[in-house]
């Protein structure tokens, strides 16, 4: 029995589904303040972590503003103007430096172990979120982009909670506390000091939007960028068998191109922030300098207040410096998070349902389906089809008629726009995208096997199979000849998810997978394209599949029909 799909609608023609539209410039959210707060929350999981790290960063900031303080009363004890034990002093002032080193050396552990702690609980949200997103998504998102989310956006944030974010504690706190002694000390030289800060604002606030505009730019072209090279690896052998090296080379070198001007825009701007700091801060110093040697003239402050001055300056200014450094790889990080978080903020595939109703015969029915990926240009129009219990039915069309679509339907991969598919008489909507995959059975024409054991991809869809089902499939699928010519049999590793086999025998093997999986309906879409049979195999071939009492969809080529 055979069935004909007589609406022709290529999907390859559908506009919207092009590889140009498909995998085009990726949409990025642009709330800073919003990713910070769900980066935010990662940190509130790790609380003892992150109050054991800030005690740390409290504690070594209060050792490096209370140094100079000491410092200024030894000096004042050697120009005999303060009394006092300077031998005491001094080794208090040694004591405090040492506490300021060891507490740094603890901030960098807690900092490295927070890091990867939240790096850890992001990548696992983020793959599990992966697995449990539509079809459609990972059909309509390069697959190179994906990877960069997963890896060059994560890695960024986990260089910048390692180590700009206890920078940022550190200096704040720096900041406020050094400022709070120079105000004590003088306040006068403390406000002129601080007329440096009103020009340290106004570049930040220049710069950091260059900064992010760029990073974000770049975080898509690098995601860009890894898509062509994860497209180029794969189908390699396609490249070089149509001699297009040059073509791919150029297209890879234009987007690389883009790519480095966008690096080095970000970089540029990134990096003039120190050297524009390191000078407002330089004009700070000659400011305390200038009116702290007046001051001193007229007896308001003495010698060693201005050394501490000068201390506390070069402090007040290196963590605002710093800041102002690492707020290029905070937007970096920033960037990345929203791609992440753009991925996390997808929408789960529906997994509620019921179970498939059991029966002894199962039967299969599509009634005036109507299917479009792009909303106004259907693909399968008004499609009705009946596979009784046991039987086999053919889907023939050309290349782009819709037969792979109507398997990515059946296995709810898509769902349909009108119309019911109906499995024993139950409307397959009403059955759980778990149950009813649990049911099916599929083998592609492009093979897809993990580099694992032979036996491992076999128990793939039956993790429970006895090796007795195992043998009794590898027959089925004429798989003998191929094990025993494997030195380790069940046991040999399928290295690069199969490429050490040839095409058909991956295809032989996805073949006894589903004989493994022992469902109620088997789906081959062209599964024996890459099979090469003798006339005795291709009777083998057909033995196993009338064996197997289930419906059976078969897609062919027209113009190459496989039975």
């Amino acid at each position: 029995m055979s069935a004909r799909n007589e609406q022709k609608s290529p999907e390859q023609n559908i506009p919207g589904m092009n590889r140009r539209e498909r995998f085009g410039e990726v949409q990025h959210a642009e709330n800073a303040g919003a990713a910070l707060k769900r980066i935010f929350l990662y940190f509130a999981q790790e609380k003892a972590m992150v109050f054991s790290m800030l005690i740390v960063v409290v504690f070594g900031t209060f050792c490096g503003v209370y140094a100079p303080s000491l410092q200024s009363s030894a000096i004042d004890m050697i120009a005999g103007t303060r009394p006092g034990n300077l031998l005491q002093t001094v080794l208090f002032m040694l004591a405090i430096y040492l506490l300021y080193s060891g507490s740094q050396l603890l901030q960098n552990l807690f900092s490295a172990k927070l890091s990867q702690r939240i790096v850890k609980r992001m990548r696992s949200e983020l793959f599990g979120k992966l697995v449990d997103l539509p079809v459609r998504y990972l059909d309509t998102h390069s697959h190179g982009d994906v990877m960069s989310r997963m890896t060059n956006d994560i890695e960024n944030i986990s260089t910048t909670v390692s180590q700009s974010l206890p920078s940022l504690f550190s200096g704040v706190l720096t900041i406020i506390g050094t400022m709070a002694i120079m105000l004590w000390y003088c306040w006068q030289l403390a406000l002129l000091s601080c007329t440096t800060v009103i020009f340290t604002l106004l570049a930040t606030k220049v710069l950091s939007g260059k900064v992010r505009k760029f990073s974000r730019k770049r975080q898509m072209l690098l995601g860009q960028l890894n898509g062509m090279v994860e497209e180029m690896v794969s189908g390699y052998h396609t490249v070089v068998a149509y001699n297009h090296q040059e073509s791919t080379a150029g297209e890879f070198c234009k987007t690389a191109d883009s790519l480095t001007k966008a690096g080095i825009k970000t970089d540029i701007f990134s990096g003039v922030m120190g050297p524009v700091m390191n000078c407002i801060g330089n004009i700070g110093f000659v400011i305390i300098a200038a009116f702290g040697g007046y001051f001193s003239v007229h007896g308001l402050i003495s010698v060693g207040v201005i050394s501490a001055f000068i201390v506390y300056a070069k402090q007040f200014s290196r963590p605002i410096n710093e800041i102002a450094q690492i707020y290029g790889q905070l937007q970096t990080a920033i960037a990345g998070a929203e791609r992440v978080f753009t991925v996390l903020d997808e929408e789960n595939e529906e997994k509620a349902g019921a179970e498939l109703l059991a029966e002894e015969n199962t039967t299969v029915s599509f009634q005036k389906v109507q299917f479009s990926y792009t909303p106004g240009h259907p693909v399968i129009r008004d499609f009705t089809l009946s596979v009784p219990s046991g039987k086999k039915v053919a889907l023939v069309g050309a290349t782009g008629s819709g037969k792979t679509t109507i398997v990515n339907l059946l296995m709810r991969f898509y769902d349909i726009d009108s119309g019911e598919i109906l499995i024993n008489n139950q409307n397959i909507k009403e059955i759980s995208r778990e149950n009813l995959r649990k049911n099916i059975a599929i083998v592609l024409q492009d093979t897809v096997l993990f580099s694992d054991t032979i036996r491992q991809n076999l128990k793939y869809g039956n993790e429970n199979a006895t090796d007795a089902q195992i043998q009794q499939a590898m027959e089925m699928s004429c798989c003998e000849d191929m094990l025993q010519k494997l030195p380790q049999g069940y046991d040999t590793v399928l290295t690069g998810a199969g490429e050490n086999i040839s095409q058909g025998q991956r295809q032989l093997l996805a073949i006894a997978r589903a004989f493994v999986a022992d469902p109620k309906i088997l789906i081959l879409d062209e599964a024996t394209a890459s099979c090469i049979y003798t006339q005795k195999g291709n009777k083998k071939i057909r033995k196993p599949q009338a064996a197997m009492d289930c419906p059976k969809l078969n897609g062919q080529n027209k113009k190459n029909p496989q039975w």
